[in-house]
């Protein structure tokens, strides 16, 4: 199983965010699965991939061809390659993925989230979907997405392929890791 993990470039301010990342990207290796994420070796992002290249998982980074993103490029991967701009990335890396998790991250990781739960909602993917809701990071997006069912801008349906999960555990026994 490959997984998808959107998470932030930049550390966070709460050493708990780099916990989960070290966390999520050993027991993705530990249980035998690879891991397809952004690329960069910095923050959660770099984590995440140094913990499952230590333990042993195969790491494939894709990032966009910019400069200022390039020069972040993780240099220990497994596989790496580079697409024209983020459309094109963030379409490959659902393409490669079984399922997603998310980390908490700033507006790209919520703009992949977006487009994941849409193909969701869409019914064009069944991939499921877990966010670790590290310090009650996901809090608000809960509310967000009872508040558009509240208002009939979404079925609960529409999101029983996604779970604001406890703990990197709860997520990956969600995702069928």
């Amino acid at each position: 199983m490959k997984i998808a993990v959107w998470c932030a470039s930049e550390r966070g301010a709460s050493p708990a965010y780099a916990l989960a990342a070290r966390t999520l990207g050993a027991e993705i290796a530990r249980r035998g699965h690879g891991l397809v994420y952004g690329g960069s070796s910095g923050g959660l992002m770099g984590e995440v991939a140094d913990s499952c290249l230590a333990a042993g998982g195969p790491v494939t980074g894709i990032t966009v061809n910019v400069p200022k993103i390039i020069a972040r490029r993780h240099p220990g991967l497994t596989a790496y390659e580079t697409s024209p701009d983020l459309i094109t990335r963030k379409a490959h890396m659902i393409e490669l993925a079984d399922a997603f998790v998310a980390l908490p991250g700033g507006p790209g990781t919520l703009d992949e989230l977006g487009d994941v739960v849409t193909l969701l909602r869409a019914r064009v993917s069944t991939k499921p979907i877990a966010l670790v809701n590290v310090e009650g990071f996901y809090d608000p997006l809960s509310e967000l997405f009872d508040r558009m069912v509240q208002v009939g801008f979404a079925d609960p349906s529409d999101f029983q392929r996604v779970l604001i999960a406890d703990d990197v555990e709860a997520a990956l026994a969600f995702v069928g890791a």
